[in-house]
């Protein structure tokens, strides 16, 4: 009897431990974050990679962004650390903070003025009682939406209250002072909402059409004042749809190659977002230098653009990219690329390039000379929309390996390349027996391609040097199929555009002579 007694014990025992284990598995489970569904991590929690401020008052320390100012080390004036890492429109913003004396806040859509000094709107944060959840817009219009209002900013700048989430006092008592506290900050269009701990702080919509703002940088602040400590940790994003009239195009600018004035990536990137900046319902949004390490660059966009190196340095085909555009692509996205850019290999991108802009550069079958070309006839499309006849050089390639019988391909600028474009020997780019039969046959040097699921493609090989930005007909031409890629709409005579003086000498690489 005892000996079974002791057998019974023990198999109770060993089934309470087993029921314990499984239901400490069970908490740690329940215990686990959700999966956040579309949000990108954009601080490491290790050091400030993708941010910048002056490191005097900026670190990071046990998994968190630091921000600290004592009496031996001051800031003389509210100083900010930016994230270089892409600028933010419509998006979810996700963090944790924890504030000790003093006032902070989060700055979006917002102006680096230099000197890691910002303006624009702000998610407040504060030591205090008062301000934690407002709207401020720093060195700007001041408090647009105390706390627990719900707010429409008119066109003479003054805040309505049009509604209330609730007592500020009342609202001060759901923040854990000297404690971590959740924010979460929404900006969808015009509308902004602030959230502290799962309660909305503030809500405005700013309808002032001269100042309110659709894109900008991000930033944390650390104000001037009594010496204070901020700390933000799990700093995560999710990009939201544009809302409807406004379309977006991001625009990837390649590393810097070739001597000064030519393959000018970013500065021939920079000039045409310039001048999409004055076409109404068209965001345009760079990344310089590469491949944008903003890890949320695409979510939102509805055209994508590759002006760089192409070949085997292109860069939306290295490593899984091709199948992270191919995502986008699906979704409706557009793709356009010039000149370098609409080369890639034939058996790593050969295919998508046709599918996706109609045709592409193929070694061995396609020519890369310099030529002067002339373009006396234009299609009636929209890309070809108020573009006069002209003729430029440039480094046109030509003999493009595009889609079977052209279907769904558009040519938008041909001409007849000279007979000395084909006097180089055979070789990857400059001849071949195939491109040689084409002699004083016109060639397509810039098209238009629409896809089977309604999205849209461009190829220009010109680009080469970028002095030609300079010529009003060349330059329409790519905008306009940006503004057509992007399926915004293309005015009547194109997209206008009239480039300040010394334009094309402005952000030019560092390249040499």
């Amino acid at each position: 009897m005892r000996t079974t007694e002791l057998g019974r014990r023990a198999m109770l025992a060993a089934s309470l431990a087993l029921v314990g284990l499984v239901c400490s598995a069970s908490r740690v489970q329940a215990e686990e974050p959700a999966v956040e569904a579309g949000f990108q991590s954009i601080f490491n929690g290790k050091d400030l990679t993708g941010w910048a401020g002056k490191p005097e008052f900026w670190s990071v320390k046990d998994g968190a962004i630091l921000g600290k100012t004592t009496p031996e080390n001051p800031t003389k004036g509210n100083t900010f650390l930016i994230w270089k890492d892409g600028t933010v429109d419509n998006f979810e913003l996700r963090l944790s903070y924890r504030i000790i004396n003093g006032n902070s806040g989060i700055q979006y859509r917002s102006k680096d003025l230099g000197d890691f000094v910002v303006g624009g709107y702000q998610a407040d944060i504060d030591s205090g009682v008062t301000f934690s959840g407002i709207l401020y817009e720093e060195r700007g219009r001041g408090i647009l939406a105390q706390r627990g209002t719900k707010v429409t900013v008119g066109k003479d700048d003054k805040p309505v209250v049009v509604g209330t989430f609730g007592d500020s006092t009342a609202l001060q008592g759901k923040l854990k002072k000297e404690d971590w506290n959740d924010y979460v900050l929404t900006a969808n269009g015009p509308e902004l909402t602030h959230q502290i701990n799962g309660h909305i702080f503030s809500q405005t919509t700013d309808a002032e059409s001269a100042k309110k703002v659709a894109s900008g940088i991000l930033a944390l602040q650390l104000h001037a004042g009594p010496p204070m400590t901020i700390e933000f940790k799990n700093i995560r994003i999710k990009r939201l749809p544009m809302v409807a009239g406004v379309k977006k195009i991001v625009m990837v600018a390649g590393t810097p190659s070739h001597g000064k004035g030519d393959h000018e990536f970013n500065a021939g990137t920079l000039l045409l977002k310039k001048c999409l900046d004055n076409v109404p319902g068209v965001l345009a949004v760079p990344y310089l230098s590469g491949w944008p390490k903003d890890p949320t660059a695409f979510d939102n966009a509805d055209a994508i653009v590759f002006y760089a190196d192409g070949g085997g340095g292109h860069p939306a085909i290295q490593g899984e990219r091709l199948a992270q555009l191919k995502k986008h692509v699906e979704r409706g996205v557009g793709v356009a690329c010039f000149h370098y850019a609409v080369e890639v290999p034939k058996d790593r991108g050969g295919a998508e390039f046709v599918d996706w802009i109609g045709g592409y550069f193929e070694t061995h079958w396609s020519v890369n000379p310099h030529w002067t070309a002339k373009f006396d006839k234009l299609p009636a499309h929209p890309i070809a929309a108020g573009v006069k006849p002209f003729e430029i050089n440039d480094e046109w390639y030509y003999h493009m390996r595009f889609r079977p019988e052209m279907v769904g391909v558009t040519p938008i600028l041909s001409a007849v390349p000279p007979a000395e474009t084909l006097s180089r020997p055979d070789g990857p780019h400059s001849g071949n027996p195939d491109v040689r039969k084409t002699a004083g046959q016109p060639q397509i040097v810039a098209w238009a391609a629409e896809r089977a699921d309604g999205g849209r493609g461009f190829g220009f090989t010109g680009g080469h040097r970028h002095a030609n930005w300079a010529d009003d007909n060349f330059r329409k031409v790519a905008l306009n199929a940006l503004v057509w890629v992007a399926k915004a709409n293309v005015p009547d005579g194109g997209v206008e555009s009239k480039l300040e003086e010394n334009s094309i000498a402005q952000n030019l690489d560092p390249k040499g002579k």
